[in-house]
């Protein structure tokens, strides 16, 4: 009997580690590296990797004075290419390990503080099951959003652990996973003290953290950490303060950045249109379980992670720069805050009496879950086990996909050139590798072409100019991505 409660015991830590793997680590690898932050990110990386230099981020061999950001998710991504070698995976796996440390997180969490795997295993399948966390900018690219959300999520639940217990041990470690969160995307780790600040004076903690030498050794910490960083980039890249200040600090908050402009109700719109769109509903009534709940812990609970998401809510929007991924630190807190409700029902069905009377073994509950879950699982199962058939940008990315497949060896494309307008460093990642292979392939003006080059071109208008500009021969045609040798220009 005993080995059949030890076996029924771990069974459901299995049950969970399976249901986390796909939506997490499945398919990693699969879609091409994406345009814009999570290329830069790669290149950061890449040049890391050859340079040696640990403290200062080189995009084409100098100084990145665009993305300012600590090199924490960097460093993880040059030790896992150590490791790995260059490629997707690589890249990526440091999200994922962030999002399912997240996860354990809650479960770590809910166990010891409300003494429940259960309630830990329904905030993290609502969590997993979100669109907004489990998704390319987050837990599944290699952006910074997925280790900063693991950092906020610890320093939050870490603080409060604290006001619960005063153990000074929490303290400190809130500070610790505080400078992680900056270390990892500088302001952005900061954003959830108001919220912080808040609760810690509803709680009237705020008088006893001043009057504690531990409050000022921990801030201690922090300064050293954060700020260390930032003089030591600083010595050996001057004007590093000056392009923070405008990337991060006041110009990307105070100032419209890229063309980036949507109104104050942006996120909202988007959990409601697709980051939360199986699970929004159940917010309010989180909320209000919560507050009304009998136990102390859950409406403590309660009012801590509502304070989290709304005050992050209400910075995030009033920013004049929006992204669509600025909401992702949120998603851990409003999983909590649904899973309230969730338990309430899940608690209710197995304590009914009349249920325990019906059935010799109550899995009315487990049901319920299996009911209410099945078809969020059932979607981002589907958009993570088959990512290529949900990339709504597959056109934008033909090209990348081709010299993805190419690094793999199903294309040879030596002595050949890439024709390409715009920002390039997504696919300028592969022609790296390719070149490590001994492929000599590197982009070329379309303008400037010249007899028995052998040319790659995707965009519409760039095959346009080629084939009325140049006399030439279609050597292959992948889907829209076509390779031409070029035998002159047209008279």
């Amino acid at each position: 009997m005993e080995l059949t409660n030890t076996y029924s015991k771990y069974f459901k830590y299995f049950l969970l580690a399976v249901i986390l793997y796909m939506p997490i680590f499945g398919h990693l690898d699969t879609v091409p590296i994406r345009i814009w932050d999570e290329a830069r990110v790669v290149m950061n990386a890449y040049e890391m990797y050859y340079n040696g230099k640990y403290i200062v981020t080189y995009f084409d061999g100098h100084p990145d004075m665009w993305n300012t950001k600590p090199p924490l998710l960097i460093w993880c991504q040059v030790l896992f290419m150590k490791i790995m070698g260059i490629n997707e995976l690589a890249v990526r796996l440091p999200s994922a390990i962030a999002g399912f440390l997240t996860c354990l997180a809650i479960l770590i969490f809910s166990e010891r503080y409300l003494k429940s795997f259960w309630f830990g295993f329904i905030a993290i399948f609502v969590l997993i099951t979100s669109l907004g966390y489990v998704n390319l900018h987050s837990t599944r690219s290699a952006d910074y959003d997925a280790m900063l959300t693991l950092f906020t999520t610890l320093s939050g639940l870490i603080f409060f652990a604290f006001t619960e217990t005063k153990k000074y041990k929490y303290l400190y470690l809130f500070f610790l996973f505080t400078a992680l969160a900056v270390l990892t995307k500088s302001v952005t780790g900061l954003l959830f003290l108001p919220a912080i600040f808040l609760y810690a004076l509803i709680r009237k903690q705020i008088i006893p953290l001043l009057k504690s030498k531990h409050f000022y050794f921990g801030l201690a910490g922090f300064l050293v950490l954060v700020v260390g960083y930032y003089v030591l980039r600083e010595l050996q890249n001057p004007g590093y303060f000056a392009a923070v200040q405008q990337n991060e600090l006041g110009g990307r908050y105070l100032e419209l950045l890229e063309e980036h402009n949507h109104s104050f109700w942006y996120y909202y719109n988007n959990m409601v249109d697709f980051h939360l769109q199986s699970w929004y509903l159940l917010v309010p009534l989180g909320l209000i379980v919560g507050a009304f709940h009998k136990d102390p812990k859950v409406k403590r609970l309660t009012l801590f992670v509502s304070l989290m998401i709304v005050l992050f809510f209400l910075v995030i929007s009033f920013s004049k720069t929006k992204l669509l991924w600025y909401d992702v630190p949120m998603y851990p807190f409003i999983s909590i805050l649904i899973a309230v409700f969730i338990y309430w029902v899940f608690q209710f069905l197995s304590n009914s009496k009349w249920i325990n009377q019906v059935f010799s073994i109550n899995v009315v509950p487990f049901v319920f879950l299996f009911v209410i879950g099945f078809d969020p699982y059932q979607e981002v199962l589907e958009r993570t086990y088959t990512p290529k058939r949900h990339d709504s940008w597959s056109d934008f990315y033909s090209v990348s996909y081709y010299l993805k497949n190419a690094v793999k060896g199903k294309h040879d494309l030596n002595n050949q050139y890439v024709l390409y307008e715009g920002y390039n460093t997504h696919n300028l990642f592969y022609i790296k590798l390719l070149n490590e292979k001994g492929t000599n392939i590197s982009f070329k003006d379309w303008t400037d072409l010249s007899p028995g080059d052998i040319v790659i071109a995707h965009q519409p208008h760039v095959r346009e100019y080629v084939e009325q500009h140049y006399m030439h021969e279609v050597k292959r045609a992948d889907g829209n991505v076509i390779t031409y040798e070029i035998y002159g220009e047209k008279e």
